[in-house]
Parts: structure tokens; C-alpha cells; sequence
């Protein structure tokens, strides 16, 4: 029997591009969804090791295409000092020629938005290799069109700010901690204290913190998010990368 594989390629540019903001005279990157799905060969039944892969191509920045590949191939690495896989390709055949039966991988890279001169990928993991539970995983791209690179936080700070940015992060964790009504709960603060994350979007509308399971709340709590608005990061943020808004 041969693995189920059935591959879905899209294109995204038209919808895309009707519902993003973006700066006057500019349009959306055209973009492609590419789709599959595959279990391990010469399997039968539903506990068989299986393979899901949604990721994007963007055919006019070949060098984002291959961001977005490299930063899935990174969430399937549970051991830094490992080598990547070469491809995704290669990774669901690695993946699929050792696995037992019930472990499954999900990998995937979706658009956030587009706005100004920045493209937003979010990305999606979940590896499930027996156990209680899968392990989930979150991720951004936040990418600058005119730069033709993936920016780092501080990238997007001015000189010196770094600071004063997990200042207010803190403080947005004051807050989430208030609305879920933890921060009544001693031993919740204590043992789940703030920290910084890698996982930072520049959306349209606020900056966006996303945090793994077991980081600043228990795997039950999910992936918490934070946001900061950009009203409070006058100073802080360099002022290209404010939106713009009409």
C-alpha cells in the first residue's frame, strides 16, 4: 500500500490582496499555499504514523520561500545540536521510516497579514510521539518587503530600547495575569513567572506576543498571547515600522 499523499496548491494573491493594508500603490505578494498529507508506506488503520505539511510558496521572493521552509524545518528539531533536515521532503521521509504506530506530525505556515512594507507569517507545529500529550509549537516571520529580510526584534527598536520593549511586555502580563484572574492565585504568580519570548509579530493593529506551552502558564493554558499597542511604543519602535493608518 502506498502512502496517502494528496497535494493542494493554491493561490492566495487575489483574497490576499483585497483584505491586507498596505501602503499607497503597493499590493499584496502574490503567494501559494502548497498542502499534503502522508502515512507511513504499507500502513493500515487509524493509528497509522502520519505526516501533514501546509506551508507557502511566494513566487516573487524566492528568499522568503525558503525562510519559511527553513523556520519549519527548526520546529521539527527538539535537540539543537542536531542538522536540520535538508527538506521538508525529506523530513517526512525520515519521519515517516521511523515511526511507530500513533506518532503524528503537523507542520504549517499561514499568512497573518500583510501591511505596510511587512509580510507576517505565523507558523504552526504539533508532534505527537506517544505519551500524555503532542508538544505544540508557534512561531513568526516578520518580514521586511523593501529590505528583502526577516527582521529581528531588534531590528525594529531603536538604539538602546530593548528595555524599555520587555518593560511593557511585563507590564501586558500584569495584565493578562488580571483578566484571567491568576494574579489572586499565589502560587500560579510563583510559579509561572513572566519571561521574554522569540515569538513577536508586528501586526497592523497592536504587537502581538505569543508564547509556548510551559512557559508562562501550564500546557493546559495553551499559548498565551500579550499584546502591546503601538501607542505605547512611541520612542521605542523605530517609526518605519509604526503602522500606517488611515
Amino acid at each position: 500500500m502506498s502512502p496517502r499523499k494528496k497535494i493542494v496548491v493554491v493561490s492566495l494573491s487575489l483574497f490576499l490582496g483585497a483584505c491586507q493594508n498596505l501602503l499607497p500603490g503597493d499590493s499584496a505578494l502574490p503567494v501559494q499555499r502548497v498542502a499534503w498529507e502522508s502515512i507511513q508506506p504499507g500502513c493500515a488503520g487509524d493509528t497509522c504514523p502520519l505526516v501533514n505539511i501546509d506551508t507557502l510558496i511566494f513566487p516573487d521572493e524566492p528568499q522568503l520561500s525558503a525562510l519559511i521552509e527553513r523556520r519549519l524545518l527548526q520546529m521539527t528539531n527538539n535537540t539543537p545540536d542536531t542538522p536540520l533536515p535538508a527538506s521538508l521532503r525529506s523530513y517526512e521521509k525520515d519521519f515517516l521510516h521511523s515511526a511507530k504506530h500513533g506518532w503524528h506530525t503537523y507542520l504549517q505556515a499561514k499568512v497573518r497579514e500583510q501591511h505596510d512594507q511587512l509580510v507576517i507569517i505565523e507558523f504552526s507545529s504539533y508532534l505527537s510521539t506517544g505519551g500524555a500529550h503532542g508538544m505544540p509549537g508557534r512561531g513568526f516571520i516578520n518580514y521586511d518587503r523593501t529590505l528583502e529580510k526577516a527582521l529581528s526584534l531588534q531590528d525594529m527598536l531603536l538604539p538602546g530600547q530593548a528595555a524599555a520593549f520587555w518593560n511593557l511586555a511585563e507590564q501586558a502580563h500584569a495584565g493578562w495575569l488580571t483578566a484571567n484572574q491568576l494574579d489572586q492565585d499565589p502560587e500560579f504568580v510563583s510559579s509561572w513567572p513572566f519571561e521574554r519570548t522569540d515569538n513577536v509579530a508586528f501586526g497592523k493593529a497592536a504587537v502581538l506576543l505569543k508564547y509556548n506551552v510551559y512557559s508562562i502558564a501550564p500546557y493546559a493554558s495553551g499559548h498565551p498571547q500579550l499584546t502591546i499597542p503601538y501607542s505605547q511604543l512611541q520612542g521605542i519602535l523605530k517609526p518605519q515600522y509604526v503602522p500606517a493608518h488611515d
